[in-house]
């Protein structure tokens, strides 16, 4: 993700646009002596008698001063920071989706305002903002003539001080001593900080309609760019809506905001700031207005909710929503949607064959590092927000076996040419007598581990879980990772416990690493605004499986692909996996994996309704797990996992 600079309030450019470096505008004194010069054009002699009348009004406050002692201290906006947006990246720094409370909001430093719009909000706010103390004396008097005059308040007379004062510490009602309370807090917020400390807070602070908060939201908003960037134009037209942003706003009412921008451009050129054949050419230039961008969607919205669900457990949700994170993900955008396309087109063929299905999902792991790579929690999210790649609990069947003969290899009793029977057991179950049997009936009769796992025989991984100890089986699913309820029912080697597709995928994929585990996980990184890393989820993978007995059940499952109940999954490359099937059909599931990726697809129904005789996770889903992984391991070079001779045995 995009480093930002480090700055007390502030923050980077925004994700959506290119930085573009500052528009020159000359240091902060030069902008001052500016606007100083303009001021002097008015007369020495009116300037002069302005000054001492805004001297004799600042002491008048001063004193009335003690009658505020309720006043709010203003030096606490020396450690202020305003709420702020937070974004969410893919891992490539794209931009997925942003967070906010009321306010939309990215705070940037007063040099990545263009000067333009500086000029402009001056302009038409407070053209002698660098000469006062926080009011000004001439802009009341003109207010209190021109409301006498008109018999209403058609005039404010507020500073840009006064404005920030307001909008930070005061209720909005108009009265007296409001006002008052007003001006007496402007003339401290300017003994304290410098004009340009002043501005900025003023131009992250001013609301700009549409939710958009601070110049650098309604830039983006109004004209798809950062506020560094705005042109004479569009700097105009902004700073003709601060005093009415709904009613200027061009997504409402362009006629009226193209009237506010030459009313801007006008009064600029006034006061000689800018040229006439400036202020023709930024009237006649044509305005690509955006759209409003506060509410918009996540577009990968099965990610961005499981990241913020993530975040909220971390931080909280008052953070997330104020904080301005900038959280990069570990989803590639391009490889999320090409996972949402695979599942689409995987239903849809399903479904065009009679297959009685209504949902699936497809989680993908890097074994390396644990990332989750792609996540579709559903056919159509538009349908259905409910994710089932990691809320939905299911009987993972078959595709749970795996972990039973970790089990059992891990004992170093067993090997994958080690003999089992396939013969009639049964085990007293509580208040019942549990018989296990094979998916079709019949028995095998003595079979090796390697070929019971290749056809999915149920009764061999009941004896050896009963041999080894159930609870070693759960003692190893949350070694795992897995979280779910687990009891140790007899038929929990046949994937009895309700799990979800995350489990299994992350589980899976520490097996694809030869036994190294990290915990899996949707974020790389989180920053705050200036930079200040809040979470650094770099891996740190343990060895937390025996590498000999890893590596025996990845030379068993191969088979499964090769010649088992998964050959619809070959890739054409080492691979390794197990199809599940529940009773009655009601769960489908393949989870398999390579070296470089580790890949769980659900099928079934959230009433759990059947699905249909004869629908199997070999012939139903394990297809759709193939499509998935040749189109995700297009020009990855094929990779072996290691074989068991290269381990001591246990």
């Amino acid at each position: 993700m995009p480093r930002q600079p480090k700055a007390v309030r502030r923050s980077r450019p925004h994700p959506a646009t290119a930085a573009a470096p500052p528009i020159p505008l000359g240091e902060p004194s030069e902008l001052g002596h500016f606007l100083g010069n303009v001021g002097r054009t008015v007369g020495a002699t009116l300037l002069a008698g302005t000054m001492i009348g805004s001297a004799t009004l600042a002491g008048t406050l001063v004193g009335l001063a003690v009658s505020f002692r309720n006043l709010p201290d203003v030096r606490i906006l020396q450690s202020y920071s305003p709420s702020e947006t937070s974004y969410i990246y893919d891992v490539r720094g794209r931009l997925l989706s942003s967070l906010h409370d009321e306010a939309n909001r990215e705070v940037v430093v007063l040099d990545r305002v263009s000067p333009h719009l500086k000029r402009a909000i001056l302009a038409i706010e407070d053209s002698s903002f660098y000469q006062h103390p926080g009011i000004n004396i001439g802009s009341i008097l003109r207010a209190i003539t021109t409301n006498f005059e008109t018999g209403r308040a058609a005039e404010g007379g507020s500073t840009i001080t006064m404005q920030l004062v307001k909008n930070l510490f005061l209720t909005p009602q108009k009265r007296i001593s409001r006002k008052v309370a007003e001006a007496v807090l402007s003339l401290r917020l300017e003994q304290i900080f410098s004009k340009d400390e002043i501005l900025e807070m003023y131009l992250n602070q001013v609301y700009w309609g549409h939710n958009n908060y601070g110049v650098e939201t309604a830039a983006q908003s109004y004209f798809n760019k950062s506020a560094a960037d705005l042109t004479l134009a569009e700097a105009a037209l902004m700073a003709g809506m601060i005093q009415a942003p709904e009613d200027y706003s061009p997504f409402n009412n362009y006629k009226l905001a193209k009237q506010r921008q030459s009313l801007v451009l006008s009064r600029m050129r006034q006061l000689g700031w800018i040229t006439e054949a400036e202020e023709r050419t930024a009237r006649q230039q044509p305005l690509y207005v955006g759209r409003v961008t506060s509410f918009r969607t996540s577009k990968l919205p099965y990610v961005t909710n499981a990241t913020i669900q993530e975040l909220e457990k971390r931080f909280g949700r008052d953070a997330l929503l104020k904080g301005g994170m900038r959280v990069q993900t570990t989803v590639d955008f391009y490889y999320q949607k090409m996972a949402e396309q695979t599942v689409k087109e995987a239903y849809a063929r399903l479904r065009s064959r009679g297959a009685r299905i209504d949902q699936m999902a497809l989680v993908a792991v890097d074994p390396r590092t644990h990332f989750v790579k792609a996540m579709v929690g559903g056919v159509d999210y538009e349908r259905s927000q409910f994710n089932r790649a990691i809320q939905a609990l299911r009987q993972p069947g078959s595709s749970f076996k795996p972990l039973v003969y970790y089990a059992a290899f891990a004992t170093g009793r067993y090997t994958p040419d080690s003999i089992v029977q396939d013969t009639p057991v049964s085990y007293p179950d509580g208040n019942r007598v549990y018989r296990p049997r094979n998916y079709g009936g019949g028995f095998s009769g003595s079979v090796s581990i390697r070929r019971a796992l290749e056809i999915s025989l149920n009764i061999p991984a009941v004896r050896l879980g009963k041999e080894v100890g159930l609870n070693r089986v759960i003692e190893t699913c949350r070694i795992l990772g897995f979280h779910s309820p687990l009891e140790p029912v007899s038929s929990l080697p046949l994937g009895s416990a309700d799990v979800t597709p995350m489990e299994m995928a992350g589980a899976f994929a520490t097996f694809a690493s030869g036994g190294w585990h990290s915990d899996t996980t949707f974020i790389v990184q989180v920053t705050d605004s200036s930079g200040k890393v809040m979470l650094d989820n770099t891996p740190k993978p343990q060895l937390v499986l025996d590498p000999w007995a890893v590596a025996s059940l990845n030379s068993a499952l191969k088979g499964v692909i090769e010649r088992g109940t998964a050959t619809s999954a070959r890739l054409g490359r080492p691979a390794a996996g197990k199809t599940g099937t529940t009773d009655s059909e009601r769960d489908l599931w393949f989870v398999g994996y390579v070296p470089q990726l580790s890949v769980a697809v659900w099928a079934g129904n959230d009433n759990y309704a059947p699905i249909g005789y004869g629908a199997t996770g070999g012939t139903y889903v394990a297809p759709v797990w193939r499509s998935f992984m040749e189109r995700a391991l297009r020009g990855v070079p094929p990779k072996d996992f290691a074989p068991p001779s290269q381990f001591p045995k246990p």
